[in-house]
């Protein structure tokens, strides 16, 4: 691996025919590059967002939209090219789909993906995402892998 820079590790796994995915961005040296400290905290704040915002009844446009605002209001905007998640289940990919232009509706007992990224071009990228539950109130996190810039060596 490179020093100073980001990598971002997407895995799953399945118990029963049930999927699970998760991503996080680690940094491989002390010096990550301003660029990317900046954005690591961008998307960790919009997955924050996010996570707190995200209510069943919503749309997944109004889901993406709790994230993309920050990021957004950042100068990033442009480097969110993707949806903010995406149901799973017995695919790892299914309804509902939450992203810019969803009309797809969360209901309590919807298993989700929260992953917001930014993207960087010629420099790197981010990716926080974690497996949530819609509950009545809100979401449960079913991930509890540290959200946290860590370091790997």
């Amino acid at each position: 691996m490179p020093p100073d820079t980001l990598v971002t590790v997407d895995w799953g796994a399945q118990l029963h025919g049930y999927c699970s995915d998760c991503t996080r961005t680690l940094a491989t040296g002390g010096a990550v590059p301003d660029e990317l400290r900046r954005a690591y905290e961008v998307c960790h704040e919009a997955q924050r967002s996010a996570v707190e915002g995200i209510r069943p009844g919503m749309t997944g446009g109004q889901a993406d939209a709790l994230a993309r605002r920050g990021i957004e209001a950042a100068g990033l905007g442009a480097a969110f090219g993707h949806g903010l998640g995406h149901g799973v289940g017995l695919a790892v990919h299914e309804a509902p789909r939450l992203a810019a232009d969803s009309v797809d509706v969360l209901e309590p007992g919807h298993v989700i993906t929260i992953e917001p990224g930014i993207y960087l071009p010629g420099i790197g990228g981010v990716r926080i995402e974690d497996l949530a539950v819609v509950r009545d109130d809100g979401v449960e996190l079913l991930t509890s892998f540290p959200r946290e810039l860590s370091l790997v060596r």
